[in-house]
C-alpha cells in the first residue's frame, strides 16, 4: 500500500513512536507530567491543564479549564482539545495581539514551518464554533500579517444599523 509515494514500511520505518513523548534536550520531566494525553501528543507540555483553576468568566463565555470547556451563553461550544488549546493561549493574553509563531509553538511545540496555515486553520475552525453558538458576538480578531487577538465584541445585526451620512 503507497501513501503520498511511500510504502507503508517505509513510513513505518520514518515515523516517530507515537507513544513515546518527545523528550528536549537536557529535560527532566516530573512522573505526574506523563499522562496519556501528552505521551500520544495530545496536550503539548508548555500547556497545562490539570488541576488548571477555577472557571473563568469573559463577556457570555465561561472558560472551564478543568474540564476542558468553554460555555458560549451557557452553551458548550463543542471544541476539541487542540481548539480548546488555541482559544486558552488567546485567553492568557485578553486584548493583546498573540503572534501566529507564539500560538504555534504553544500548541504544537515548535517553531512555525515557513508557509504554515496550521493556526489560520485551527482559528478559522474556533470562529465558526463561536459563531454557531453566538452569531451575534465577535470574539477572536485578525492583525494581518502579525496574529490574532481575543476581544469579545457583541455586533449589531446589519438590519438594526443605524444609517450614517
Amino acid at each position: 500500500m503507497q501513501i503520498h509515494g511511500f510504502s507503508m514500511a517505509t513510513r513505518t520505518a520514518r515515523s516517530p513512536n507515537l507513544f513515546q513523548a518527545p523528550q528536549r534536550e537536557g529535560e527532566n520531566r516530573p512522573v505526574e507530567s506523563h499522562t496519556p494525553e501528552r505521551e500520544m501528543g495530545f496536550v503539548p507540555d508548555s500547556i497545562s491543564f490539570a488541576g488548571a483553576g477555577t472557571p473563568r468568566e469573559l463577556a457570555n463565555l465561561r472558560i472551564i479549564p478543568g474540564e476542558l470547556q468553554l460555555l458560549v451563553g451557557g452553551r458548550r461550544a463543542q471544541l476539541t482539545v487542540r481548539e480548546f488549546e488555541l482559544f486558552t493561549v488567546l485567553a492568557e493574553r485578553v486584548d493583546q495581539v498573540v503572534q501566529r509563531p507564539d500560538v504555534y509553538d504553544r500548541l504544537w511545540g515548535g517553531p512555525m514551518p515557513r508557509r504554515d496555515r496550521s493556526v489560520d486553520v485551527l482559528v478559522r475552525k474556533v470562529r465558526s464554533k463561536l459563531r454557531e453558538a453566538a452569531p451575534d458576538w465577535r470574539y477572536i480578531h485578525t492583525h494581518f500579517g502579525v496574529g490574532y487577538r481575543l476581544s469579545p465584541e457583541q455586533v449589531t445585526p446589519r438590519a438594526q444599523r443605524p444609517r450614517g451620512g
